[in-house]
């Protein structure tokens, strides 16, 4: 009986330093994991300033502009325009211009390489078939003025227009309103309006959906509708 009442007595001792143990294993490990929490932290702020060309404390500046009413005036804006119209001083503005061109210019640069082998790709791999731009590869940008075109099906004016345009040396970006994301649609367009696959495979012109564009333009009928960027907004030339 003494012996079966001294190991009662001691199993509580023992059950009760195992908790305590545990509890200091877990503070340990709390800390350790928001130590390492807010490194991981620190290392991605540090990794997005510098591929923005910015400092660590101007992408918190960022940040912050983003929780104000800048997220509701222009939703999803990049780091250097976000900054450029929230600038205080000329100095600023032309700071983050001047990056946002370089980036800008290194950006189209690799673009167009890729749209040239992807281009050649098409060219090598389907020749009688008009290659529809994807959602990530439209209206890659050039040197060449270009212009966007938007026409419609059953459009007469829009095929004789085109044909005008293209005989006349124009490089057109062409979205189909209304093409419901078909690709055979935007081909048979194509076909009627008399573009040939050297104009595609030259880059002259690219074959797009509209995916909504015409819209958001807020222009108004009748098509075919030129438009041009100039200084970052959209012009109706015709």
């Amino acid at each position: 009986m003494v012996r079966l009442t001294a190991l009662t007595l001691l199993l509580p001792a023992c059950l009760l330093a195992a908790p305590g143990w545990s509890a200091q294993n877990a503070n340990d490990s709390a800390q350790q994991y928001s130590e390492q929490t807010s490194l991981d932290r620190q290392h991605s702020v540090a990794a997005q300033a510098k591929a923005w060309g910015l400092t660590d404390d101007e992408w918190a500046t960022f940040e912050r502009l983003q929780t104000g009413p800048r997220q509701y005036w222009s939703p999803q804006l990049d780091p250097l325009t976000t900054l450029g119209v929230e600038a205080d001083s000329d100095q600023e503005r032309q700071r983050y211009a001047e990056l946002q061109v370089r980036l800008e210019a290194k950006r189209a640069e690799r673009e167009l390489a890729y749209q040239k082998a992807y281009t050649a790709a098409w060219a090598r791999l389907f020749p009688a078939m008009l290659p529809v731009q994807g959602l990530g590869n439209e209206a890659v940008p050039s040197s060449t003025t270009r212009y966007t075109l938007f026409v419609e099906e059953n459009c007469s004016d829009c095929m004789t227009s085109t044909q005008q345009w293209l005989s006349a040396g124009a490089h057109l970006d062409v979205y189909l309103v209304g093409s419901q994301g078909d690709d055979e649609r935007i081909r048979r367009w194509a076909r009627g309006a008399g573009i040939t696959p050297t104009q595609i495979s030259s880059g002259q012109v690219t074959l797009n959906h509209d995916r909504g564009r015409w819209f958001a333009l807020g222009a108004t009928r009748p098509l075919p509708a030129r438009f041009q960027q100039v200084e970052g907004k959209w012009q109706r030339i015709d």
